[in-house]
């Protein structure tokens, strides 16, 4: 019995650690890459609306959100993800919703544009 208790503890501390440097990760990935300077107020409301709620994401955003990398994208989300706002919400839905939206704007970037 002691040594199952002894297990969970120690699963409870890895998690809880893991948690902290994953946090820790975010945020510094987020200030050596200058994440939130990259995009302008109206597209970081649209890409959160594409991904944490029901919308779309403008051409013009598209490219900001091209601009920003996947890399800043990613560490955005996940900080927005600690927050205890944002706890309830299902983790796979919205990693699903970030990848589509990328990928999305990926395609909407590399497309040609109509001739006028």
């Amino acid at each position: 019995m002691a040594i199952l208790n002894v297990y969970s503890a120690l699963v409870v501390l890895f998690l809880t650690c893991w948690a902290a440097m994953a946090m820790k990760e975010n945020d510094q990935i987020i200030k050596e890459n200058n994440c939130e300077t990259k995009m302008g107020l109206p597209c970081v409301l649209e890409a959160f609306t594409s991904i944490f709620e029901t919308g779309t994401i403008s051409n013009k955003c598209c490219g900001e959100l091209g601009r920003l990398g996947k890399v800043s994208h990613s560490a955005l989300v996940k900080r927005t993800l600690e927050n205890p706002l944002f706890k309830g919400l299902s983790l796979a839905t919205i990693i699903a919703k970030r990848i589509q939206t990328w990928n999305n704007c990926l395609a909407l970037i590399d497309s040609p544009s109509p001739s006028a």
